[in-house]
């Protein structure tokens, strides 16, 4: 029987090959952009340089423009999580994947990456948004 931890789930999905380039051309994909302790953007477009640029826009609502990184692109965009984790001495950062190819995924993945038993040093992490494969926020 294959190994089921969690690190080699998540390393796993997250190696998986994603779509050759040919096929990416003219599909949607999804921009993050975060500034921190000063918020984010999230944008879709069918380039990276329109959804960054959508992304880092919506990041100016809240933080200066040289704030706001470019964590994450995914063409497809797929399901994406976004997680926000602390560590136990009080940093505190988002944890962000995009283009997983169903909504169960992105859930399963979530919750692996916030299984605490494997990663110790953590005294948070929860799923803070999911967005569907057009980009929209499926939680309040």
């Amino acid at each position: 029987m294959p190994d089921r931890s969690w690190p080699a789930m998540a390393l796993a999905l997250l190696c998986a090959p994603g779509p050759a380039p040919a096929h990416a051309e003219g599909m949607l994909g999804i921009a993050f952009v975060q500034a921190p302790e000063a918020g984010g953007g999230v944008a879709t477009g069918t380039t990276p340089d329109v959804a960054i640029a959508a992304a880092i826009a919506q990041c100016t609502h809240t933080a200066e423009a040289e704030d706001c990184i470019v964590t994450n692109w995914c063409q497809p965009a797929g399901w994406s999580i976004d997680l926000f984790v602390m560590h136990q001495e009080g940093p505190h950062w988002h944890e962000v994947v995009c283009g997983l190819p169903s909504r169960e995924l992105a859930e399963s993945v979530a919750e692996l990456l916030c299984d605490l038993s494997g990663r110790e040093w953590l005294m948070l992490c929860e799923l803070v948004q999911l967005y569907d494969d057009t980009g929209a926020a499926q939680m309040d």
